[in-house]
């Protein structure tokens, strides 16, 4: 007897997306997660147009942008003397950005994984795995107030988060390829009058400082500061007075953009963020989301990775989970274990190849080094070719390949002009320029033979 088809453990991004895919192709899917929605969560929330052409996929765009978070056709990047500013090449007719607190975009998400039939139980805490036959086969729920009890599926979805439950019980929460991140993150809301920066997100670089403003819904910005992550010490005693102070005194664009703009919220913080990629299938089971993938939130990838790859994994179980004729069911085909896991062994590899060179390209930028001369280089060649600057944000809408933007003839450019100007530390310059080439040629042959892809249910130790 089972109680569904699948069980997913969380109903944020990549759960509610997996629950939505799996409901509408008439798959039974329960959904559980510890939170009441609508509930908060740490999240800066930034999502590029393929972020939210990922949201329209699901069928949750409509809901999203009810909420009231602006469109955000532009974006600036600004270094000390240059300002780069440009749109986006749209993806499926989308051609903007927008920041959504998670409140409510998770809500929409649970909204239209209900409306598309699948069962969310909210208030309800995983606790164990169900083991029959060395697969995994249903969950042990205890909810609030105490209630126990078990619910059994052929197959269970981690989407639990960096912290996930399911990974640490089936044994893959060690990863098998990490990095450690370089920046912490310290955000706040604040209430946002600049009716003319709106529709604009934009980011500051001074030293080894980041820091940037998004507007979202409600009439507020979020503002993320992200430190080298050496300096959590100096927000650990004072969160509040750390930020205010980097904002006033390290980053003189982004105190200019705040003027006539009041701080609404306390500052919320991660540090000691590590990036990483799990083992994310075996017997019975998945890892969705941050269960499985992590990246430095530099870059802003995470809300649309979760939703596209928990959606292709809904989709995916949805042809497997269930054999489509009486023959089929005779053989090794859609509905038998060893369809479902090859499946979704398949569903992994293509994440990995989809995201890997971006992990790559987001630890680079996620580095806490100071603006140098090549950033200023490439700064000053953004702001003077509007298809360039277009063409490097593809790169975060994921049209564009990191390396077809950051191609060797434009860094040979950038380098060598770099280089005859006047002031330019040639030495640590080329010093750069060479473990830079280094790391490239390395993250090359990696992206052709990928860590650990071949088997990826041998890479995790489950316990039965």
């Amino acid at each position: 007897m089972t109680d569904a088809d699948v069980v997913v453990v969380g109903a944020r991004c990549a759960g509610s997306a997996a629950a939505t895919a799996l409901a509408r192709a008439g798959r039974r899917v329960i959904a559980v997660d510890s939170a009441r929605f609508p509930s908060p969560t740490i999240s800066t929330h930034l999502m590029w147009p393929g972020g939210l052409a990922e949201l329209a996929r699901l069928g949750a765009l409509d809901r999203v942008e009810a909420l009231g978070a602006p469109r955000l056709p532009t974006a600036s990047v600004e270094i000390p003397g240059v300002r780069a500013a440009g749109g986006y090449s749209p993806v499926d007719g989308i051609d903007y950005a927008m920041c959504v607190r998670r409140t409510g975009l998770d809500l929409a998400l649970v909204e239209t994984a209900r409306a598309a039939g699948a069962e969310v139980r909210e208030g309800a805490r995983v606790t164990g795995l169900i083991w029959s036959d060395g697969r995994v086969a249903g969950v042990e729920v205890s909810e609030r107030g105490g209630r126990a009890y078990a619910l059994r599926a052929p197959f269970v979805i981690g989407a639990d988060g960096r912290r996930s439950t399911v990974a640490r019980l089936v044994g893959a929460a060690r990863p098998y390829l990490s990095r450690r991140d370089g920046r912490a993150c310290y955000y706040a809301y604040f209430d946002d009058p600049r009716e003319d920066l709106r529709p604009v997100a934009a980011q500051w670089r001074q030293g080894a400082e980041l820091g940037t403003a998004f507007p979202c819904d409600d009439g507020l910005t979020l503002v993320l500061l992200m430190p080298p992550d050496a300096r959590s010490a100096d927000f650990r005693q004072d969160p509040e007075k750390e930020y205010d102070r980097t904002i006033d005194e390290l980053l003189p664009g982004l105190r200019e953009r705040l003027r006539g703009c009041v701080r609404r919220s306390k500052v919320f913080g991660a540090h000691a963020l590590e990036s990483y990629f799990r083992a994310s299938n075996g017997p019975g089971w998945a890892l969705a989301g941050d269960a499985g993938h992590f990246k430095d939130p530099v870059t802003a990838q995470g809300i649309r990775d979760a939703l596209r790859f928990g959606r292709l994994l809904g989709e995916t179980l949805a042809g497997q989970t269930r054999p489509a004729t009486a023959e089929e069911a005779l053989q090794e085909a859609p509905g038998t274990p060893d369809g479902v896991d090859a499946a979704v062994a398949a569903w992994e590899r293509r994440r990995d190849h989809e995201c890997l060179e971006t992990f790559y390209w987001t630890e680079r930028t996620g580095r806490a080094e100071p603006v140098g001369p090549l950033d200023v280089e490439m700064h000053r060649a953004l702001r003077a070719d509007p298809a360039l600057m277009r063409r490097f944000l593809d790169v975060y809408s994921r049209i564009v390949r990191p390396g077809a933007a950051l191609t060797t003839p434009r860094l040979a450019g950038w380098t060598l002009r770099a280089l005859l100007r006047p002031g330019t530390d040639r030495t640590g310059l080329l010093a750069y320029v060479a473990r830079t080439a280094r790391e490239l040629r390395l993250e090359r042959a990696t992206l052709r033979s990928p860590p650990g892809t071949s088997d990826a249910s041998s890479r995790a130790s489950p316990v039965s």
